[in-house]
């Protein structure tokens, strides 16, 4: 058996779905240009923060089709029982180095878009490769589904988190930044989703946990360092030291990390949260955290989360006194909280609806999602889906649709179009296959093998800042 390549995903040939592999037999003859587009049909939110394509075109797009890609696939697909395209692939090889000859226009990434409108489109700029931008649909409609729906959870919570801030809080700009806090890491399903989607949620906040979408950010976004973490203990140390040492573990963490300025969380309800917040944090160590000029964040992690969000601020509120702000809401002295268990859009709203409804400001909390955050989520969280529009046959263009009489969300659009801004919003409009429209947001970022335009990560998040409001619909 032929090997031809040492990880997964590594063959372009063999990351479609098996049905992709027999379509190049399928379309009518005559055919040349295919015209396709990726949209949310709608869904979770009423629009989309477009991410992750710029990573995808560099780890995948800008690797050549290699002889040996071809052997191996033509080998597994005889195998696997599909008529294998032997010809196609080596043109394509002879004639374009191996790159594919697509262009694929789309989105400024950041844009935050209504759900219902294009965000990139691909067409074969060759018309003998009519059966490619189909062939590709499986890697690219993957590829920018998962990041821009975290994306667009991430800046959801945003909305809800500022809108508590914007009532209770004195600094909501300045207090936003780290106010979510991504925990997901080990809950998703691979160490690339781990990247893509950590570094989909520093679109929108600057905390995180999650090391590999640093390295993400920095790899395909250029950002030098794209979010920050704390010292925090978690359970093991804790526990460590015995049910009859908790005062001792916690004394530890402020002997090593509380210092003047620093911030440092500890995890307090491996036995009794209430306890450790009113008895040990509150009686026997409070001299100490108020000493230490530290600020020291108390992480329940278990229990109903508003409840307890709501009691653990009570009584810490009692032993460590507040101040209150300007727009009259309790702000906690020397401490904070952090609630990163049972963490989802829901939950994290109930929390600050308490805190408020019990005049604690909601500085006062920051949240941690894991699982809610980069993992509960799917292609059909915002119905995502890519269609071709039109095909050009025997050189004339032709519009292509579906319009299902079972479900007419799921009718596509025709013909060519264009994204444009008016009044504020982005809209479709139609266009002629080679017409250009002024103001056209979806321009060509992909070219026959080369990335023909960049952006940096620091221009994805002004991206998404100034077009948040678009996610309240």
């Amino acid at each position: 058996m032929t090997t031809a390549t040492t990880s997964l995903g590594s063959n372009p040939l063999l990351r479609t779905d098996s049905y992709k592999v027999s379509h190049w037999l399928q379309y009518p003859p005559g055919a040349g240009r295919v015209h396709s587009y990726i949209e949310s049909r709608g869904g979770a939110f009423p629009a989309t923060v477009f991410f992750g394509l710029q990573a995808y075109l560099k780890d995948y797009l800008s690797q050549p089709v290699l002889k040996e890609h071809v052997d191996e696939a033509e080998e597994m697909f005889a195998a696997h029982g599909e008529p294998f395209n032997r010809q196609g692939w080596d043109l394509l090889i002879e004639r374009h180095g191996g790159y594919m000859p697509i262009e694929i226009r789309s989105v400024a990434e950041g844009t935050v878009v209504a759900t219902g409108n294009p965000l990139l489109t691909i067409e074969n700029t060759d018309p003998d490769f009519f059966w490619l931008p189909s062939y590709l649909e499986t890697e690219i409609l993957r590829a920018v589904w998962y990041p821009t729906t975290v994306a667009s959870l991430s800046a959801a919570a945003k909305l809800k988190i500022l809108d508590y801030l914007d009532t209770t809080c004195d600094d909501p700009a300045g207090q936003i930044g780290f106010k979510l806090h991504d925990f997901g890491a080990r809950g998703v399903s691979s160490l690339e989703s781990a990247a893509l989607g950590g570094m989909a949620h520093l679109v929108n906040f600057l905390g995180t946990d999650t090391v590999i979408a640093l390295r993400a950010a920095r790899k395909y976004y250029g950002a030098q360092m794209a979010g920050f973490s704390i010292p925090a203990a978690e359970h093991s140390t804790i526990t460590s030291w015995g049910k009859e040492g908790e005062a001792e573990a916690y004394r530890n963490m402020l002997r090593q990390f509380a210092k003047p300025g620093s911030i440092v969380a500890v995890v307090s309800d491996s036995y009794d949260i209430y306890n450790a917040c009113d008895k040990i944090w509150g009686q026997e160590l409070r001299l100490a955290v108020i000493d230490s000029g530290a600020t020291v964040v108390i992480r329940p992690d278990s229990g109903e989360p508003r409840e307890v969000v709501l009691r653990v601020a009570q009584i810490l509120g009692e032993r460590f006194g507040t101040t209150t702000n300007a727009k009259g809401y309790k702000v906690l002295n020397h401490v904070r909280i952090i609630q990163g268990d049972g963490i989802n859009l829901v939950s994290l709203e109930e929390c600050l609806a308490n805190l408020k409804a019990h005049g604690f400001s909601a500085e006062n909390i920051a949240f941690g999602m894991g699982g809610g955050l980069l993992q509960q989520v799917n292609r059909d969280t915002l119905r995502f889906a890519m269609k071709c529009s039109a095909m050009e046959v025997g050189g004339q263009w032709r519009d292509v649709y579906k319009q299902p009489i079972g479900d007419a969300t799921k009718a596509s659009k025709k013909g060519h179009f264009a994204l444009v801004e008016d009044d504020g919003q982005l809209i479709t409009v139609s266009r002629g296959a080679d017409q250009a429209v002024p103001g056209d947001l979806l321009v060509p970022v992909y070219r026959n093998g080369r990335i023909l335009r960049e952006t940096s990560f620091e221009e994805v998040r002004a991206r998404a800042a100034q077009g948040l409001g678009r996610m309240r619909g």
